[in-house]
């Protein structure tokens, strides 16, 4: 299947999980990423369960903290 990580069209096989492709693609800190699947959020506790599709966009977001003084 095809699918398109941060913007980059990748193959994976069929049955790939949130959690198998963020080890895939060595994601940096994987306890703080968030992940959306076509703009959508998966919560982190079913990154487990959630299975990607041929065709879906995956993103990797983390938020950052910070101000003014």
């Amino acid at each position: 299947m095809f699918i398109k990580v941060a913007g980059e069209k990748k193959e994976y096989p069929e049955g790939l999980t949130v959690k198998e492709l963020i080890e895939k693609e060595d994601v940096e800190t994987p306890q703080y990423v968030t992940v959306t699947i076509n703009d959508e959020f998966v919560e982190s506790g079913a990154f487990e369960f959630t299975e990607v599709k041929d065709g879906d966009e995956i993103e990797f977001l983390y938020f950052m903290g910070g101000g003014a003084r």
